[in-house]
């Protein structure tokens, strides 16, 4: 029930900040997203949004091809636009996601948090925490957040991209659905 894929089972993306995840170009329509992830090896779950949030009115949820339903590895929101605004990484399944060779997903948050912060710094940024004390970057279009899988927490992180239209924060652009995910 708590599979925790290692990196070596994950594939394996760069993120290009407001740019890219992975394969997944930020604008790309929700069409084009599903083409790219069935390329890549994931398989569609869903694609509709139980609660939209601001500007995001769409989700397409992803699996690997051979993995239970109930293991989504990545999560595509879409805004009004029809086209991609957000994209979350589920820390158990999903891909291990780097940027400038620091890991992101499935990391233990705290040790994930202090190299962030050391990235961020290093990079002439700010280092911040979400009101709920997740590293966060407005700078980069990114939040992370601690994903469950039993006794152990996890890095799941959710990358934006740009916001400044509909939201004021990376933040503010994090729907409910991807808030219950715990």
């Amino acid at each position: 029930m708590w599979s925790i894929a290692d990196d070596a089972q994950r594939a394996q993306w760069n993120f290009v900040p407001f740019e890219a995840v992975g394969p997944l170009r930020f604008g790309m329509s929700i069409e084009e997203v599903a083409t790219t992830m069935g390329a890549q090896g994931f398989t569609s779950t869903h694609s509709s949004m139980t609660r939209p949030h601001g500007a995001l009115v769409q989700q397409a949820g992803f699996r690997s091809k051979d993995a239970p339903l109930y293991e989504e590895a990545v999560t595509a929101y879409c805004r009004k636009s029809g086209d991609l605004a957000a994209v979350a990484v589920d820390a158990l399944c999903g891909p291990q996601v780097s940027i400038d060779g620091l890991r992101l997903v499935g990391r233990v948050p705290s040790e994930l948090a202090d190299q962030f912060h050391a990235y961020a710094e290093n990079h002439g940024m700010a280092p911040a925490f979400s009101v709920e004390g997740d590293a966060i970057s407005e700078e980069l279009g990114l939040l992370v957040r601690a994903q469950r899988a039993g006794d152990i927490l996890l890095s799941r992180v959710f990358f934006v991209g740009n916001f400044q239209d509909w939201a004021y924060t990376v933040h503010d652009c994090v729907p409910v659905d991807e808030w219950d995910i715990r």
